[in-house]
């Protein structure tokens, strides 16, 4: 530290020194230069102190070991504004320290300190004033000193101060004093509780000590002072969610008091207000457990049925907070209160049905007992009329429920026999978020069921449910994808969001980074097992799983289309100059009528004629691959496959047929895709599974499992391998996959 000093002349003289600087490098030094009679001298030693006791406890005790305190007390009187104020600041902080603490104590300093709390005082001086009178009054007997020089006025006047320390300090003072004594006569304790209302509404986002305080304080003043009950308790609210604040007020018995405002009768502003209160806590964890043992659940489910609206709206959003807490969803019902909330469907009140709807779809989350409490009570059928309202969220939330019930078959039996999917139709064109989420995920539920896909269809459902395809919300498209796959489970429901533009919508998904997910994945793969011949264009890959049925063609890579309509297979293969123009080209259209194959049906009744009786599997696939072969022009070497008249067989057929689509059972003379189609359609025929497989340049072949070798000597099958039939050049042998032999096969 170091300070200049005016040195003053000894002897009365008119003449004076220019400023002449002294230097000082002790505490010990700026100590005395506090009874210097300068006032420059007095300002810079007392910021210089407070500077010096800033740093920490140490300097503060050195410095009172060197007898600043008493000075200090006299400076904040000081005449000069910068003395004044340099001082208190010194003094406030200094205060902070314990010994320092109880050295003020023996000082009658309260009342000076008190004098700066006056509005004329610099903000500067309200902190430093208040931030020692906090940390007196923790003493009992300074608490009594403020009282009895009038302190609580001033205080409460801070409440209001532009500045958040001020606040702070000022809050923390008067709830020190009131912790232990109940404010004297004289004192309006409305003025008390407005100004902290008023504090709490300025802080209430920015929770901090003096908040959680103002909130005791509010509990502490609510005692007969009813015209400012409901708007103290309004304001409590904001500050209870968080957990410090209710401990402190369940500590001081606030909880019980909050249950007493609860249940007054005939004040539903106080009642609606302490409600929220309930709410407010109850978004922590541990409040909610605190609350579940206070039995919160009983007085809120005999509030449902009070008369007044915001009562009941307040106590349905209170009930939505509790039942994130297990035991209280289970408690709400045994008291009978879901059927409660399921009544209050029925109100004109918009507000009131939002919260009833969001703590139904809370209290049935993950609860099967409180949904078929739900149904039993008839909240399906209401829930299925809310889909209907203008609310976003009551929609949202209705949607919600019943897709929650829906899990459960007979609920969702019920569900549907009141026109859920009619209803749902219009939400899906919502432009609400939550709306398109939840209503998605309830089709998605719904559609489990046969009627409930076909009734999509034919309520227009279908349109919008497919133009979701094009969010960008994750979530919302994640629902429609896995809608769109439980609906593709129909074929004709398949082909007409085929027509929407469902498949080429999600082929562009998946090939998005961004955008593909497994649910995207598995709506293109529904779609496609739904459309065997969409499938086949598009993979060049049928599973064994993937029977062929009436109605399959295949518009390969060479345009060539394999039709199976009224139990026969027909091919055609096309090219641009033969094709007719009005044929449809699109491979979901539906094609048309032709005479039936008979060759395909008597080749049907040959297989079954001459295969299923045999009992060896490998045998089986043998015959039946020579039975193929046969019927399209027999073996054909490998040499002389340039020699085989195939596209020439064909065009004649073409021809005499007046039809670019050929019934596969004419083909005689057929090249490896129409071998491989046939078998295809005879093993699925007869009961036997393989896959087909397309490559280039009209190669095709089909893959079957067959357990190679004996049993393993601990009795179990070894592991099934992967065989490809040869159809063309040694029919009826078996090419080991990944083998040359089956490489040779697959390829030129």
């Amino acid at each position: 530290m170091g300070k200049k000093v005016k040195k003053e002349s000894e002897t009365p003289c008119k003449e004076t020194f220019e400023p002449l600087p002294v230097e000082g490098k002790t505490p010990a030094t700026v100590v005395l230069l506090l009874s210097s009679p300068e006032e420059d001298i007095l300002v810079k030693a007392c910021e210089a102190i407070h500077a010096f006791a800033e740093k920490g406890d140490e300097n503060k005790v050195s410095v009172l070991g060197l007898g600043a305190l008493a000075p200090l007390c006299h400076l904040i009187n000081h005449n000069n504004k910068l003395v004044r104020r340099n001082a208190v600041m010194a003094l406030g902080i200094m205060a902070t320290n314990s010994d320092v603490k109880n050295a003020l104590k023996k000082l009658d300093v309260i009342p000076s300190i008190i004098d700066k709390l006056s509005l004329e005082e610099d903000v500067v001086v309200h902190e430093f004033a208040t931030l020692c009178l906090a940390s007196l009054s923790v003493d009992f007997i300074c608490k009594v000193q403020i009282f009895d020089n009038k302190g609580l006025p001033p205080l409460i006047q801070l409440l209001s101060s532009p500045d958040p320390d001020v606040q702070k300090n000022s809050i923390e003072i008067i709830f020190n004093l009131v912790q232990v004594t109940q404010p004297r006569e004289g004192y309006n304790l409305m003025d008390i509780l407005s100004n902290t209302v008023v504090l709490i509404k300025m802080r209430s986002k920015n929770l901090s000590v003096s908040s959680t305080s103002s909130c005791y304080l509010c509990f502490y003043f609510l005692q007969d002072l009813s015209d400012l009950n409901a708007e103290a308790l309004q304001v409590v609210a904001n500050c209870l969610s968080d957990s410090e604040s209710f401990q402190l007020i369940h500590k001081g018995g606030g909880l019980t008091r909050l249950m007493e405002f609860i249940l007054t009768p005939n004040v539903s502003e106080i009642q609606s207000n302490a409600v929220k209160c309930i709410a407010k806590v109850a978004q922590s964890s541990e409040n909610r457990k605190l609350l579940h043992e206070e039995n919160v659940e009983k007085v809120l489910v005999e509030l449902l049925s009070v008369a007044d609206v915001s009562v009941k709206t307040a106590t349905c959003q209170a009930v939505d907070a509790m039942s994130f807490h297990l035991a209280s969803k289970d408690s709400f019902r045994d008291l009978g209160g879901i059927p409660a909330v399921v009544q209050l469907l029925n109100d004109e009140s918009l507000v009131l049905k939002e919260a009833a709807t969001q703590a139904l779809s809370n209290l049935t989350h993950s609860n099967q007992l409180n949904t078929f409490a739900v149904y039993e009570a008839g909240g399906h059928e209401i829930l299925v009329q809310q889909l209907y309202g203008s609310c976003p969220r009551t929609v949202a939330n209705s949607a919600a429920t019943l897709g929650i019930m829906a899990g459960q078959e007979v609920i969702r039996c019920s569900i549907l026999s009141h026109g859920a999917v009619q209803a749902l139709v219009e939400p899906l064109k919502s432009t609400n978020t939550q709306v398109l989420v939840n209503t998605t995920q309830c089709l998605a539920v719904l559609a489990c069921d046969a009627e409930a896909r076909a009734e999509l269809q034919s309520a227009g459902g279908l349109q919008p449910l497919v133009n979701l395809l094009h969010s960008y919300h994750k979530e919302v498209l994640h629902n429609v994808c896995l809608a769109i796959s439980v609906c593709a489970s129909n074929e004709p429901t398949a082909v007409e969001m085929c027509k929407f533009g469902a498949l080429e919508m999600l082929q562009e998904i998946n090939q998005s980074v961004n955008r593909r997910s497994s649910f995207s994945e598995l709506a293109l793969i529904s779609l496609l097992n739904s459309n065997l011949s969409v499938k086949y264009s598009l993979t060049s890959h049928l599973a064994s799983s993937d029977i062929i049925s009436d109605g399959f063609y295949d518009a390969g890579k060479v345009c060539v289309c394999v039709y199976a309509t009224e139990s026969f297979v027909k091919q055609k293969e096309s090219d641009d100059k033969q094709k007719d123009e009005t044929q449809p080209e699109s491979p979901t259209e539906k094609p048309w009528k032709m005479m039936d194959d008979v060759s395909l049906q008597l080749l049907v009744k040959e297989a079954k004629k001459s295969i299923l009786p045999l009992s060896d599997e490998r045998g089986q696939y043998a015959v039946l691959a020579r039975l193929v072969s046969e019927a399209m022009g027999g073996a054909v070497e490998m040499e002389k496959l340039h020699e085989f008249p195939w596209v020439l067989h064909l065009s004649e057929l073409k021809f005499q047929l007046q039809s670019n689509v050929v019934p596969i059972g004419l083909i005689r003379r057929g090249i490896y895709c129409h071998r491989a189609l046939l078998f295809k359609c005879l093993v699925d025929s007869i009961g036997m599974s393989c896959t087909l497989v397309r490559g280039e340049y009209n190669r095709a072949w089909n893959e079957v499992l067959l357990l190679s070798g004996n049993p393993s000597s601990n009795g179990r099958s070894s592991q099934p391998c992967c065989y490809i039939v040869d159809l063309m050049h040694q029919p009826g042998s078996l090419l080991k996959a990944n083998t040359s032999a089956a490489v040779q096969y697959q390829t030129i």
